[in-house]
């Protein structure tokens, strides 16, 4: 099997996702110099021969990679992918003390079982948008498309160089009067793994992407363990972990502070498992967005647990907007500790950019979601629980036990807010929720809740 030969259908994903880097046979060096920056010389190591090596490891060096942080050595990684995808077990290394900088790429396949993507030096993108070249996709990076059983590993570092992306005119920004204006715009996606199952990603340093981190994409079986991702707090749209319509997925042991959610779960994903997190700063931990421009969406079985979320806008989040359909169901939040965090639990079925978001009459039905063991301080600009479900469809069955929330500063208790949301409280607590309605809503049982 050959990776970089795709077939109609790689065309067709390519054409769709804008990503225009058809492989070159010529290897082809293209170097950027930038006033601003002073790149180290890397040692002067000689590269290990093709010839010699017989371990199944691929030395981006053997296929002309320099490592200077200047010079395109996007070739160089197509070629070591390329025998790496057709080994089993095969090792495509990026060696230690050399800064590879690569263009957008697709590293496709099917490839040999066990193959493994090892970062042990650095690797970066073009310098910001100014340098990104016109016929490559600005969604995204890196992506891994159509492979079986792949781990990214390694004590390396994956360095977005996003800040040029941040500060384009169409990221949301205030202007003279203090509104938030937003404009749609493209900034890429650091790493981006499709249609994938059994991917493991572990001990990898990511700092500073243009946009999400990692995104997940239909993909089954998805390890995370030991990751670092940092972005610094008003970085736009840095979500450190998304994903989509992914299932079974681990996120266990990690570090993630940034300007968005640190993990954000979208539609069509289910069995997610979020255990010894370190969150913030940051937006929280967030379900959703879900039911955007009146679309269906499903989630369920999602467990957060045993984590830390500090200094965020936001604590443990669903987010659905008015007009969709579907429910997120199945979700519990255990043994998690705020510290001054604005928003510590949150529910938003009104969910808007705008100030001009009409009332609907549909929503994502929201039932099963269980706080318990969640202690910490909160922000006094916000109440510690804001429960806030849709006229249309109330949300069922919301449970909180051992929940105590105080005060950053001073000594004054917010009360919780709620607005059509149903459940029961498992033991007392602090603040006490007394908001929360009692038995089955009428609705509950008139309406047609669309259940996944």
């Amino acid at each position: 099997m050959v990776a970089f030969r795709p077939s109609l259908l790689v065309f067709y994903f390519i054409s769709c996702i804008g990503v225009m880097n058809a492989r070159s046979h010529h290897h082809h060096k293209r170097h950027m110099h930038r006033h601003s920056h002073q790149i180290s010389i890397p040692p002067a190591a000689a590269p290990p021969s093709s010839d010699e090596n017989n371990s199944g490891v691929y030395d981006v060096r053997m296929f002309g990679g320099v490592g200077d942080g200047v010079t395109d050595d996007t070739e160089a990684f197509k070629a070591a992918w390329e025998n790496a995808c057709q080994t089993e077990s095969g090792v495509l290394l990026v060696p230690n003390g050399y800064t590879f900088m690569i263009q957008s790429t697709i590293f496709s396949g099917p490839c040999e079982n066990g193959l493994v993507f090892q970062v042990e030096g650095t690797i970066t993108p073009p310098d910001g948008p100014e340098w990104w070249p016109k016929n490559y996709s600005r969604r995204q990076w890196l992506v891994f498309y159509r492979i079986n059983e792949i781990s990214l590993r390694g004590g390396g570092l994956i360095d977005g160089r996003g800040h040029p992306w941040w500060n384009l005119p169409c990221k949301p920004h205030k202007v003279a009067n203090g509104s938030i204006v937003r404009e749609p715009c493209d900034s890429p996606i650091a790493i981006r793994f499709f249609m994938s199952n059994n991917v493991r990603v572990e001990g990898i340093k990511m700092k500073d992407s243009p946009q999400f981190h990692f995104r997940f994409d239909s993909c089954q079986n998805v390890h995370i363990e030991s990751i670092y991702i940092s972005a610094p707090p008003l970085s736009p749209n840095t979500d450190g972990i998304h994903i989509e319509n992914t299932n079974n997925v681990e996120i266990y042991n990690s570090v993630i502070s940034n300007g968005d959610d640190c993990v954000s779960i979208g539609s069509g994903c289910y069995d997610v498992d979020i255990r010894n997190l370190t969150c913030g700063p940051s937006h929280g931990i967030s379900i959703g967005s879900l039911g955007n421009h009146n679309s269906r969406a499903c989630a369920s079985n999602i467990t957060v647990r045993d984590s830390v979320i500090k200094n965020s806008d936001n604590g443990v989040r669903i987010k659905t907007w008015q007009g969709g359909s579907g429910a997120v169901s199945g979700v519990l939040f255990d043994n998690i500790h705020m510290d001054n965090v604005r928003n510590p639990i949150i529910i938003d079925q009104f969910y808007c950019l705008t100030k001009d978001c009409s009332n609907r009459t549909s929503a994502v039905y929201v039932s099963d979601i269980h706080y318990s063991d969640i202690k910490g301080t909160y922000d006094v600009r916000s109440p510690p629980m804001h429960l806030a479900c849709s006229d249309a469809i109330p949300c069922t069955n919301i449970t909180f036990a051992d929940v105590e929330l105080l005060p950053s500063t001073g000594d004054l208790v917010l009360d919780p807010f709620c607005w059509n949301a149903y459940g029961h409280l498992h033991t007392l607590t602090i603040p006490p929720v007394s908001c929360l309605l009692q038995g089955i809503p009428r609705s509950f049982l008139e309406n047609d809740l669309g259940n996944c």
